[in-house]
């Protein structure tokens, strides 16, 4: 598949002659005198900069001569002139009331249409104790061990590992430790109940708020759907009220956590001085494949233990302790055609092993819905000279049939941060070639894939821990959150820094961020 390209590309990446491997076999590369890439010239920089900073200012620039003059104006008129415009406002008092009252109605109506703001008072990510760890070498043991795959499953497994980007802290369920593996439903239950509480108990814990405070709860777990559901679990565990609005997701695939986010904020738009808690967790007990298929033997060599609680509120009292504000949410659904439908598909291999199948099509299908969901952010976020440059591009290509390159936006100027849900190696390489990213754009997403490896639809939020471990949020700062899932569905969440971020004692990533970044190219040359 792609990953061996990948690999070549790495190697090539981080020096002239490193040796690659291709299917077992090294390839030696050479590195050769290229010509300068002239696009990314110091000169052609300043120039974009300069443009950039012109159009986004372009109004500012416009006003000043305009307020000069009038200053001026003003400056030439005498204490008589001054005067008889005060008479003249008095003698048309009604025209003056009149246009107050209208500039007020019209100030209310706008003020009060308005969405209201929803703030990310805190989040929380579960870690697992240091016993559920599984390195590769210990995966493939036990996979050997229990006699479920064949000689070939096996050496697929190990080359998925090879290329996966998981390092050896990953963490396993404690049914999957044992020998032969044990998925019982009271198993799944309780990875579920260690995740879910975890999280949350730290949640509470951290914010201050009590559980009958929640007004909102909103779970979603794609592959374990129990009776009673995942979130009556969460009612019953805190005593929630019971009026409570709960909500329970399932199969919507690792994108979900923005899907839970966006259902969140549409429910605080409506329910005022509200908290809603939003829980993004997976469950591996019962969904570990045990057959020989390739296509299903993939998520077992991906996904990983985690999960995440989110606290957001729509009172303005919690602006100032909250850590950001939801800005946009962006979602894609690509489920109406059916190779998208089925790229991602649970279903039973032929002996009957129910698992979970990746389509060869998964990459080219979720290249069109990120295609789509960031033609509709785009708009959203971008600055206006992004968008000119976009524009003229499109224009000349179309209607003037000039042979060029589409212009793909520069999303570096419209985001600090990128949260790239942790799928997996060839997801992230993927998305930073088309969004044109910078190593350390990208770096937070390779990391969470390292330590904690593919944790569904909580990975944004330990990609999110990450960043702010390294002690990189600052007040203002813009976060994209992007994730894929199931469907096929593309889902963007977008937020904004309301204060500088302090790395926390109780961050998932405490006790060894300053391992890390790790050279992953270097890790898995074999």
């Amino acid at each position: 598949m792609a990953e061996n390209g990948s690999l070549e590309k790495n190697a090539k990446g981080y020096g002239g002659n490193a040796p690659a491997r291709k299917d077992g076999v090294a390839v030696q590369i050479y590195g050769g005198k290229r010509l300068p890439d002239f696009l990314q010239s110091v000169n052609l920089k300043y120039v974009k900069l300069g443009y950039h900073y012109l159009i986004t200012h372009v109004v500012t620039l416009l006003l000043i001569p305009l307020m000069i003059a009038i200053l001026l104006e003003v400056g030439r008129l005498s204490p008589n002139d001054i005067w008889q415009l005060w008479e003249n406002l008095q003698f048309n008092l009604v025209s003056v009331l009149v246009c107050s009252a209208v500039l007020v109605f019209g100030t209310t109506v706008y003020v009060m249409s308005r969405p209201r703001p929803v703030f990310l008072v805190d989040y929380s990510c579960y870690k697992p104790p240091d016993n559920f760890k599984v390195s590769c070498s210990t995966f493939m043991k036990h996979s050997q061990l229990s006699g479920i795959f064949d000689s070939d499953s096996l050496e697929f497994q190990r080359k998925i590992l090879v290329r996966s980007g998981l390092g050896d802290d990953t963490y396993l369920p404690a049914a999957m430790h044992q020998l032969p593996p044990q998925p019982t439903m009271a198993a799944a239950r309780e990875e579920a109940e260690q995740v879910m509480f975890g999280a949350l108990d730290n949640l509470f814990k951290k914010t201050g708020v009590k559980p009958k405070d929640i007004g909102i709860l909103v779970v979603n777990c794609s592959l374990f759907n129990p009776t009673p559901s995942l979130s009556a679990m969460i009612v019953n565990k805190y005593k929630l009220r019971g009026n409570i609005r709960s909500y329970n997701l399932g199969g919507m695939g690792c994108s979900a956590g923005v899907i839970a986010v966006d259902l969140a904020n549409d429910l605080l738009q409506v329910h005022g001085n509200s908290y809603a808690v939003v829980v993004s967790m997976e469950n591996i007990t019962q969904n570990w494949y045990f057959g020989n298929r390739r296509s299903m033997l993939i998520p077992n060599c991906l996904f990983r233990v985690g999960g995440a609680a989110v606290l957001l509120s729509n009172k303005w009292k919690d602006k100032r302790r909250a850590k950001y504000q939801l800005v946009h949410t962006v979602r894609t659904h690509k489920g109406a055609d059916g190779n998208a439908f089925h790229c991602i598909y649970q279903e039973q291999d032929e002996n009957g092993k129910m698992g979970v199948s990746l389509s060869k099509e998964l990459m080219a299908i979720a290249g069109d819905a990120l295609k789509t969901n960031i033609t509709t952010l785009g708009p959203l976020v971008l600055p206006i000279s992004e968008q000119l440059l976009f524009f003229a591009t499109l224009v000349a290509r179309k209607l003037f049939n000039i042979k060029m390159k589409p212009y793909i936006p520069d999303f570096k100027l419209a985001f600090e941060h990128f949260c790239i849900h942790a799928g997996g190696r060839a997801v992230i390489d993927e998305l930073q070639r088309n969004l044109q990213l910078s190593p350390q754009h990208v770096e937070a997403s390779r990391m969470t894939l390292y330590r904690f490896g593919n944790t569904s639809s909580s990975s944004i939020w330990y990609e999110l821990a990450y960043i702010e471990a390294k002690g990189r949020m600052r007040k203002g700062n813009r976060v994209w959150q992007i994730a894929f899932g199931s469907g096929f569905k593309c889902n963007s969440a977008v937020w904004l820094a309301l204060r500088s971020v302090k790395p926390q004692s109780d961050s998932p990533w405490v006790g060894c961020i300053h391992d890390y970044p790790v050279a992953i190219p270097e890790l898995l040359g074999s």
